[in-house]
């Protein structure tokens, strides 16, 4: 959740940003279905933001869900379960489309990017866009993610990476990303990484490095060597080695082979020689789509370029 203040004049700042990590996708993989203790953990995560956005005035709410409940055959039984248990809270399921497309708006608002492949890898889906010239080319939101990657791919358990499911696992990748047609376009370009499993290649690779302020991975780039080297620490790791890797949430140690194994493939399928990181997404996203929305309607004045983080 991001509590964004707005004032007149278009200028705005961030006010709050608090979150959970709820794997809403877990054990989605054989029913189709959400799971009760996912749902349980992602209601009492939402019930926590309540308690703090129900103290706000003009308050201007957006809640929107993506790869998990977009996917779920028990969808419409679970946001009526949120309506129920979280005083009347209303999500949006939005598309693939449109989860990449807000992705492209926190991306190009906040970064200098002209011309990159920006990569969203979450727990359940993976979205891609091709930016030429500041905008949009091509866009794609792929049923793949760092929850049901390793639920679906390392059988022989998390504990040490097996390396026929890494095998398994690389192999199915690449042949997704060799049935878009128009990725090879983004060949020799940077990869703008955004997801909670790509920004943690860069926590780690900061914290070897020793930055004091080491999670503040907004515009840090690293090469391809760089990227390979943190793989390579991380599946030569069992789980418990895993955790103790400095920058690396234990929270995710289970599910971070698989988690960034998709941005080492697209790397080495585009011949890309460096990524940057981006801490902004779809809630920036959704936050331009607002604010410009506001200017059209007269009720703010220009954004303030200097404003932007």
């Amino acid at each position: 959740m991001t509590v964004t203040e707005i004032e007149e004049d278009g200028s705005f700042k961030r006010g709050q940003m608090t979150k959970a990590f709820v794997r809403l996708s877990e054990g989605m993989e054989a029913s189709g279905e959400l799971q009760e203790l996912p749902m349980a953990r992602t209601i009492t995560a939402l019930q926590g933001f309540y308690a703090v956005y129900s103290k706000l005035e003009n308050l201007t709410l957006r809640a929107v869900a993506t790869a998990a409940v977009r996917g779920a055959k028990n969808q419409a039984d679970f946001l009526e379960r949120v309506k129920q248990q979280v005083h009347g809270l209303e999500i949006q399921v939005i598309t693939g489309n449109e989860e990449a497309n807000y992705d492209y708006l926190g991306v190009i608002n906040t970064l200098p990017v002209t011309n990159c492949v920006i990569m969203d890898t979450g727990g359940a889906s993976c979205e891609l866009v091709l930016v030429q010239n500041g905008r949009v080319q091509n866009l794609v939101s792929l049923p793949f993610g760092s929850v049901n990657l390793s639920e679906t791919f390392l059988v022989h358990g998390t504990d040490q990476v097996a390396a026929v499911d890494l095998f398994r696992l690389s192999t199915a990748v690449q042949r997704l990303f060799n049935g878009i047609w128009w990725l090879h376009r983004g060949q020799n370009l940077p990869i703008v990484a955004l997801g909670g499993s790509n920004r943690t290649i860069a926590k780690i690779r900061r914290k070897e490095k020793k930055v004091a302020d080491y999670e503040d991975i907004h515009g840090f780039r690293m090469t391809v060597a760089e990227v390979d080297d943190v793989y390579a620490n991380i599946i030569g790791r069992n789980l418990a080695q895993r955790k103790a890797i400095p920058g690396l949430s234990k929270d995710r140690a289970d599910i971070i082979a698989a988690g960034i194994t998709p941005i080492v493939t697209i790397m080495r399928t585009l011949d890309s020689g460096r990524v940057v990181f981006s801490e902004n997404g779809v809630r920036e996203g959704i936050l331009y789509e607002h604010l410009a929305d506001l200017r059209a309607h007269g009720r703010i004045g220009e954004v303030d370029k200097s404003a932007k983080k």
